[in-house]
């Protein structure tokens, strides 16, 4: 593993200076520290600020840009017209949008290069957000390395990043079915709906949002903790106080991507 790690800060160190896609998840935080070890102070993160990204999110990135020592930014990036209705694509055209304003950002700083998070198991799933990332030219240093989730996990662990054990995270808008109407009054109360379930001990949550219902998934081994009426209905009680009617429980549990099972199956 210090071989694979030793192989990455010699890629990064020919790029000479980088902006960095910060999120606060494993793999950003990760990289971050990779760069900044390669680097030193020829090194940023960005971290974008949007409606369909958690309060809680970027109160966490800045607490690991500061104990990494890295200069952070932000950039506003409201939301696009053309997403609205949650198209296949969303992620295509996300990522063009807020990658745009990065690299216009780097390359107003004197940066080289901008640089994501993106990991080889990545490329496993459905995201069209990664063509974007070509188009634009933003390398992926745990891509080109080919370095796994897990091969990421491990090395943050012995690098003592908190990190390490972090639950995987998506943005808001993986919680609303393609072909819907995104509403801003939507993604605050999946917002709220999630902190609340990570505080009461599910990690690994997601809340997905079908209009008036929310069909919660967590982790397939957490499913036995919800066994419990008083439990059901404290999350019924506190999920209709954000804004919903109904409360569900989706019985497979938590799945990488769940709705782009739907889109498969209309493909």
């Amino acid at each position: 593993m210090n071989e694979n790690y030793n192989k990455l800060l010699e890629y990064l160190r020919d790029l000479n200076s980088i902006v960095v896609a910060f999120s606060g998840g494993v793999d950003s935080t990760f990289l971050l520290k990779a760069a900044k070890d390669a680097l030193g102070n020829n090194v940023a993160a960005v971290t974008v600020i949007s409606p369909y990204i958690p309060k809680w999110e970027i109160e966490e990135s800045k607490k690991l840009t500061f104990s990494l020592g890295v200069k952070h930014y932000f950039i506003e990036v409201p939301m696009g017209e053309e997403i609205r209705f949650n198209p296949e694509n969303r992620c295509y055209l996300c990522k063009k949008t807020i990658f745009s304003k990065i690299k216009k950002f780097a390359e107003e700083k004197g940066y080289n290069y901008v640089v994501d998070g993106t990991n080889s198991d990545d490329t496993k799933d459905y995201r069209p957000g990664i063509v974007a990332l070509r188009e634009l030219q933003i390398k992926s240093p745990l891509l080109e390395n080919n370095l796994s989730k897990k091969n990421i996990r491990e090395l943050s662990r012995k690098l003592d990043l908190d990190t390490w054990k972090k639950p995987a995270y998506a943005c808001l808008l993986s919680r609303i079915p393609y072909g819907n109407e995104i509403k801003i009054e939507e993604l605050k109360k999946i917002e709220e709906s999630e902190k609340y379930l990570m505080s009461i001990g599910f990690q690994a949550v997601r809340v997905r949002c079908h209009k008036d219902l929310a069909r919660i998934e967590v982790q397939k081994e957490d499913r036995h903790k919800l066994f419990n009426e008083k439990l059901l209905d404290s999350i019924s009680i506190k999920l209709k106080e954000f804004g919903f009617k109904y409360v569900s429980l989706d019985i497979e549990g938590y799945r990488v991507g769940s709705f782009n099972e739907t889109m498969k199956n209309s493909n």
